[in-house]
């Protein structure tokens, strides 16, 4: 059997940051992680099987992974032998993304991600699970940040924890304080193996623009990055104009200011 990935507890300082700050952990919690085999979810995994066992309230772990069908030798025994080393269990499930996205748009990263979103949430409401836990990491947010500000106007990114009304489920980021070159150190430190990513698109999307547009900016602004994460923060330093309002409300301040 493999040896079981040490994680010495600086490498846990910031993921316990998160659960404390944000309050994602509680009494009797049953939390499955999002496990794709990648970098960030097979750290994720590790952290939280070594927080489980020091944290002052229980909680229950598992795995689940979406196998999007890219590969036909996608290696879920790999992930399976993985979660055993924790003593998890580990859940496999196909979706067949392209066949779902039938061509539509540019590519079907939009439709993977939300079906996939949609598996995880049904798996875990299956099997009475009250949480998901997700490996976004502080530059995914980052790049959802200026991506959402660039494409759309809106100042959003995701959230540390999220509830959703209609599941009742409750999404976690435990790992929204690391910085993603942390966990490439960390991982090759504890001897992870990340599974090579099976998407033809990894490395084209939008979001990899981002990346790619913030490590230009930074090269005459080195604080952007920092600035970009400040600038995610609810504070009161804020000063935007008001909501745009509807264009019936629009015509009644016309008429009122004409008096007609």
């Amino acid at each position: 059997m493999p040896k079981i990935p040490f994680l010495p507890a600086e490498y846990l300082t910031k993921l316990w940051r998160s659960l404390i700050e944000f309050h994602m952990l509680a009494e009797g919690d049953k939390i499955l992680i999002g496990l794709s085999g990648g970098k960030d979810s097979m750290f994720l995994t590790a952290a939280l099987a070594e927080v489980q066992k020091h944290a002052p309230v229980h909680f229950e772990l598992a795995c689940y992974t979406v196998d999007s069908m890219f590969d036909n030798n996608f290696p879920a025994q790999k992930l399976e032998d993985f979660c055993h080393q924790f003593g998890l269990v580990h859940y496999h499930e196909q979706v067949n993304v392209m066949k779902v996205w039938k061509g539509r748009g540019n590519t079907p990263c939009f439709s993977c991600a939300y079906f996939r979103r949609a598996a995880t949430n049904r798996k875990a409401c299956e099997l009475g699970f009250n949480k998901i836990a997700l490996a976004h990491h502080n530059d995914d947010a980052v790049e959802t940040f200026l991506l959402n500000l660039l494409n759309s106007g809106q100042q959003k990114t995701f959230l540390p924890v999220t509830f959703l009304t209609r599941t009742q489920l409750t999404v976690l980021r435990p790992l929204i304080y690391y910085r993603e070159n942390e966990i490439i150190e960390y991982g090759q430190k504890i001897n992870l193996k990340p599974l090579k990513n099976p998407c033809p698109y990894d490395g084209h999307t939008k979001r990899q623009e981002m990346k790619e547009l913030i490590i230009t900016l930074s090269k005459n602004n080195p604080e952007l990055y920092c600035h970009l994460a400040a600038a995610m923060r609810e504070t009161s330093g804020r000063e935007l104009w008001p909501e745009a309002l509807p264009q019936e409300a629009m015509i009644n301040k016309f008429r009122t200011f004409w008096k007609k």
